[in-house]
C-alpha cells in the first residue's frame, strides 16, 4: 500500500531532486514557459503553485519563504510583484500543463509548463539583440597592407 508516500523519486537522490526543482521553478518564473518531461512537470506544478499562493499575501514571512525555496531574489521579486497581481482574483489553476510529443534521443514523453494568461515576451527576456551597425562590420573584411 502506498501510505504517506508524499512525492516522486524521479530516479534521483534527493539532493539531485532538490536541486532540479529549484532550478526549474526558477526557470518557470523566468520564462514563464518551459519544455520538460511529463513526469517532472507533473512534480513541478503543485510547487509553482504553492510558489504563487505564497506570494500573493506580500508579508515579510512569505518574501522570506519565498527566498529560502528559491535562492533567487530576482525570482521572488517576480513572484511578488508581477505574477502574484496577475492571479490576485484566480483561486488557484495557475500553470497548465500541454503535453508536446516525444523527445528524439531517448523517445521521453515531452511537455510544457506554462502559466495560465503568460506573458509572451518574458521567453525572449536573454536573447541578444544584434545592432545592424555591428553586423556591418562583421561583414566587411579587413584589407591586408603588404610590403
Amino acid at each position: 500500500m502506498r501510505h504517506r508516500i508524499g512525492h516522486k523519486k524521479l530516479n534521483r537522490t534527493s539532493e539531485h531532486r532538490k536541486a532540479m526543482l529549484k532550478n526549474m521553478l526558477n526557470s518557470l518564473v523566468k520564462y514563464e514557459q518551459i519544455t520538460t518531461t511529463v513526469p517532472k512537470a507533473k512534480v513541478l506544478r503543485p510547487e509553482a503553485e504553492k510558489l504563487i499562493t505564497i506570494g500573493k499575501k506580500d508579508t515579510l514571512a512569505n518574501t522570506r519563504r519565498l527566498i529560502s525555496k528559491l535562492q533567487n531574489i530576482q525570482t521572488v521579486n517576480k513572484i511578488r510583484k508581477t505574477l502574484s497581481k496577475r492571479y490576485q482574483t484566480r483561486k488557484g489553476g495557475y500553470t497548465r500543463i500541454i503535453k508536446a510529443g516525444f523527445r528524439y534521443g531517448d523517445n521521453a514523453p515531452l511537455a510544457i509548463i506554462e502559466f495560465v494568461d503568460r506573458d509572451e515576451e518574458a521567453k525572449r527576456i536573454d536573447r541578444k539583440k544584434i545592432k545592424p551597425e555591428n553586423k556591418n562590420k562583421q561583414d566587411q573584411v579587413p584589407v591586408q597592407k603588404t610590403a
